[in-house]
């Protein structure tokens, strides 16, 4: 068997007509649909980024114990139980994060990989004296403002070796990704996960498909948006829109070129192809730009997932209602390839609604650490406010202490404690350490916290899929509530996290 699966960061299922009327050109991932079971009712689970990927890795949800940091000692990971299988399994990414302190051992887990540089602000290109003024002609000090931001003056750097489109890095990830085709599609046993950073910010796309979209803007470049309130000009945030677009159009554009290598090369007969993401991002939706800080609304949840498997071909173009999850992939992956799935896995293999359209869970959970929890069961989405989200009394349970791109403090391992296992920790014992107001844990580091939106209310993604009108349910509550307590049981959250949101005993009666 071989299998590739394209993974985009943030890429918005409100941007592709498959899923919703869009002015967004991406006839390719309509292409796809055509040739896939389309997943209507797919979510996320932990968020953001990391987070995500550890629900990909090991098949279940990692919010409740942890904020963003690498795969733990005792977690399973698909693509390291495929290479012990005798399954080749490559990564193709983009993706910085890894190679950064709270992301470093999840490349590590693939066979082979391929890192190719320069996304955000990879310390990719050394500039000791970067030509500051020219770059401040070129780009608005509203996004780049290179005085507060060395992440974003690195950014301009990198992209000052990014002349011509080949030169992006979305290119250069498709091309890793034919080069390992062209070398192995003809032999068995390989699984390729093509990673790309694209489209998520800064909205960096090259000038052939910026013209599609041009607003006559003629300010300097505004494509990064901060996680914040919206306090921008039409003008303005229609440029930064048009920017995002482009880049979604790209990555269209790109993933059709993987597209003509299936037919070319007829791998549709004995290859599984899967296409999702990790999350969305707020586009002055709900006044938000961004991700991290507000509640988990529809666009940053609600996310794409197609599937195309040689078995099941005759399926291609159907739809699927069932309410399924980031964490499904990870046993659906090893389900491909015949590998049985670790008991500590909470995720469904997917295979079986590939053949037949049937639920496999009446809720759906997801959330960042220490936010809310959201719920969804493909009709209604739930929020569920703490009662004080900066209040004592929550911790990180890990043996990796990292944060984004730095280690946990002084101040923070002063109050780690050694606890008993969890039922998914293999018998190894976990630190317990104070999820303190100041740490440098997405998403409170740089002085931002959590916005409390409306507080703990009710959606209804069918007659309102804009979220526009919050309402409150006592019977829809109760059974989400129950719904939540039940899958945090099932994945052994601590007695703190049932206290924090107001669900009762950690152990059902």
């Amino acid at each position: 068997m071989k299998a590739v699966f394209v993974l985009f960061d943030s890429l918005n299922r409100t941007g592709m007509s498959c899923y919703s009327p869009t002015p967004v050109h991406t006839p390719n991932f309509n292409r796809f649909s055509r040739q896939a079971v389309t997943f209507d009712n797919h979510f996320v689970g932990s968020l953001p980024c990391m987070p995500a990927r550890r629900d990909l890795h090991t098949g279940r949800l990692n919010f409740m114990h942890r904020s963003w940091g690498p795969l733990e000692p005792f977690d399973n990971s698909f693509p390291e139980q495929l290479r012990e299988a005798g399954v080749h399994s490559h990564l193709v990414t983009d993706h910085m994060h890894y190679f950064e302190d709270g992301g470093s051992t999840y490349h590590g887990r693939f066979r082979t990989w391929d890192f190719v540089r320069g996304q955000e602000y990879d310390p990719w290109k050394a500039m000791v004296q970067p030509p500051i003024e020219r770059l401040r002609e070129k780009y608005d000090a509203k996004h780049y403002d290179f005085a507060k931001s060395w992440k974003r003056l690195q950014n301009a750097i990198n992209r000052e070796y990014m002349v011509e489109e080949k030169d992006f890095c979305l290119p250069r990830c498709f091309d890793g990704a034919f080069e390992f085709l062209d070398t192995n599609r003809s032999v068995e046993n390989w699984f390729m996960m093509l990673e790309c950073f694209d489209p998520h910010e800064p909205f960096h796309a090259p000038n052939r498909f910026k013209d599609r979209y041009r607003t006559g803007w003629n300010g300097g470049i505004l494509d990064w948006p901060h996680y914040e309130k919206v306090t921008d000009s039409k003008e303005e945030i229609d440029e930064i829109r048009a920017n995002y677009a482009a880049l979604m159009t790209a990555c269209d554009h790109y993933f059709g070129r993987l597209l003509d290598y299936f037919d070319r090369h007829d791998l549709w007969k004995d290859t599984a192809l899967i296409l999702s993401t990790d999350h969305g991002f707020l586009l002055a939706e709900h006044d938000w730009w961004g991700k991290n800080l507000m509640p988990y609304y529809t666009e940053i949840s609600h996310i794409p997932l197609m599937i195309h498997h040689p078995a099941q071909a005759q399926k291609a173009g159907q739809r699927r209602k069932a309410v399924t999850q980031t964490m499904d992939l990870m046993p659906t992956i090893l389900d491909i390839f015949s590998q049985s799935v670790p008991p500590e896995v909470q995720g469904r293999s997917l295979m079986p609604l590939l053949e037949k359209d049937q639920p496999i869970r009446d809720v759906a959970i997801f959330g960042m650490f220490g936010g809310p929890i959201g719920a969804s069961d493909g009709r209604y989405t739930y929020y569920v406010y703490p009662g004080d989200l900066y209040g004592p009394g929550l911790y990180e349970y890990t043996l990796m202490p990292m944060h984004l791109h730095s280690l946990f403090s002084a101040a923070e391992m002063r109050t780690a404690v050694l606890e008993k296992p969890f039922d998914f920790t293999k018998e190894m014992p976990i630190l317990r350490i104070d999820a303190l107001k100041d740490a440098r844990r997405i998403p409170i580091h740089d002085g931002k916290l959590f916005d409390p939106g409306v507080g703990t209310t009710l959606y209804d993604i069918i007659e309102d899929p804009k979220q526009l009108v919050p309402f409150r349910d006592a019977e829809i509550e109760r059974r989400f509530l129950a719904g939540i307590a039940r899958v945090l049981r099932e994945h052994d959250a601590p007695a703190e996290f049932f206290t924090r949101y107001g669900l009762g005993p950690r152990r059902a009666a």
